[in-house]
């Protein structure tokens, strides 16, 4: 079990703190207060709750006001470099499939090779399939319908097909890159993405099996609702009429980044310090943004072809996959600003003393921090982008690999019991047609199974690593 090291034992840079032990902490845990009350409260968007929180920590801690600015700025621009060209790729590329129709066409093709007892196991292959190159919100968008008129064909309890999609959806959404959370924290921890990847999906597909279809079992009994009615039969009928990209040629593009990535990662771990002409090609594309900008080029020749979208049609539809995303961006390079006040102040390394002296596991002070943070807010973007922060200088002593596992466990603890101050949690409840109480019964319950399990996962891989 990987407990935090003590910097000065490794070599590391540590940063001379800003003010006393007990200034420090107090800044830190006043301004985590203030951020939780500003968001809950107060109902101030999250982008301006961490703002005002990471100043005001780094002028309680014992900044400059104008240094505080500089490094929460600082922060924000590293973030936003680093993280922002990911999230706009990653944005326009599930635009491209959704509105292409090859979503459709991976959930028509897989559903319709299914007998009814497997349907549980289809849809949850397809609710991760489908969330990983999309945010957790369009996936459950273009999903519900789905799941709602084929638990009607079929004659099946609703729970028993919509619990498995939405926990496809959501392991994706909260343990594997590029999704912003997980992304973010990649970079605000310097992890290696294709590793993180790599052990997000070796933990994530066992958790969207126990989560989904073995859960859904229960969920079925708990809430025995019917399904709410879906499109009519014309809609559904012009739906299916539309030129839409092969099943094959849908798959290949999400696949592709993945696959890219994770060679990118198999061949520094063989060959570290090749230097050929090959190993530079496998690094060159394997690099997040070139991955994703060859997905977005294959999308916009293929989808679009197959779509017969035209040059005008890819062209909105990458133009309105931006402001969506907008929100987000601000959200977590605002998350990375409050991280580098977290450091240019010093707290930082009192935190990694405070840990290395307890023994605590890394990973599970990390799941911890995301869930009282998630709890209280109810963001799993903000849960995991502020405890990316405060886990950061203890990560920076750490070695890859388990700096991939705080990652996730940071991952897992931000989806921890989703209620009702959870945008996430009403739109399940909105979409399916349930009760306040039928919600916490299925999604809250769902939610709390993949967070636990998922800890679960990387503890046992922390044991090996």
């Amino acid at each position: 079990m990987t407990t935090a090291p003590h910097p000065t034992l490794l070599g590391a840079d540590v940063i001379e703190p800003a003010g006393s032990t007990a200034q420090l902490v107090t800044a830190a845990l006043v301004g985590i207060v203030v951020i939780v009350a500003l968001i809950t409260w107060l109902k101030v968007h999250p982008f301006v709750a961490l703002t005002l929180g990471a100043i005001g920590v780094g002028i309680g801690a014992g900044l400059a006001p104008g240094a505080a600015v500089t490094s929460f700025t600082n922060g924000f621009g590293s973030t936003a470099g680093g993280v922002g060209v990911l999230i706009g790729l990653g944005a326009m590329f599930g635009k491209l499939l959704a509105d292409s129709g090859g979503a459709d066409r991976i959930v028509d093709t897989l559903v319709a090779r299914a007998g009814v007892r497997s349907l549980p196991w289809i849809v949850g292959l397809i609710g991760a399939l489908v969330g990983l190159p999309m945010f957790f919100e369009i996936g459950l968008v273009l999903l519900i319908p789905i799941v709602i008129l084929v638990a009607r064909r079929t004659q099946t309890p609703l729970m028993r097909v919509a619990i498995p999609a939405l926990a496809g959806l959501s392991v994706m959404h909260g343990l594997v890159p590029p999704h912003p959370g997980p992304l973010t924290a990649v970079t605000t921890l310097n992890a290696d993405l294709g590793l993180t990847l790599a052990l997000g999906l070796l933990i994530g597909i066992p958790v969207i099996v126990l989560a989904g279809p073995v859960f859904s079992r229960f969920a079925a009994r708990w809430v025995p609702v019917a399904a709410p009615q879906p499109l009519s039969e014309t809609e559904a009928d012009e739906a299916e009429a539309r030129p839409r990209p092969s099943f094959v040629v849908a798959v290949l593009g999400i696949l592709l980044p993945i696959v890219l990535m994770l060679l990118r990662s198999i061949a520094d771990a063989v060959a570290p310090t090749a230097t050929d002409g090959g190993k530079g090609l496998i690094d060159f594309l394997g690099t997040p943004v070139v991955a994703l900008s060859i997905a977005l080029l294959y999308a916009m020749i293929f989808f679009g072809r197959a779509a017969r979208m035209g040059r005008a049609g890819v062209q909105a539809s990458l133009t309105s996959s931006l402001p969506g995303v907008a929100g987000i961006l601000l959200i977590v390079s605002a998350g990375g600003g409050f991280k580098q006040v977290l450091i240019d102040t010093g707290i930082g390394t009192v935190i990694a003393d405070a840990v290395s002296n307890t023994g605590i596991s890394v990973v599970l002070l990390a799941w911890v921090v995301a869930v009282l943070i998630r709890v209280a807010t109810g963001s799993a973007t903000v849960a995991t982008v502020t405890a990316a922060g405060i886990m950061a200088p203890i990560a920076a002593n750490l070695a890859g690999p388990e700096v991939s596992l705080i990652v996730l466990a940071i991952g897992a603890g931000s989806l921890f019991l989703s209620h009702v101050n959870d945008a996430g949690f009403w739109l399940v409840k909105e979409y399916l047609g349930l009760s306040v109480g039928q919600t916490l019964k299925s999604w809250t319950v769902m939610e709390c199974i993949i967070s636990v399990l998922g800890l679960g996962g990387v503890l046992i891989l922390d044991i090996f690593i």
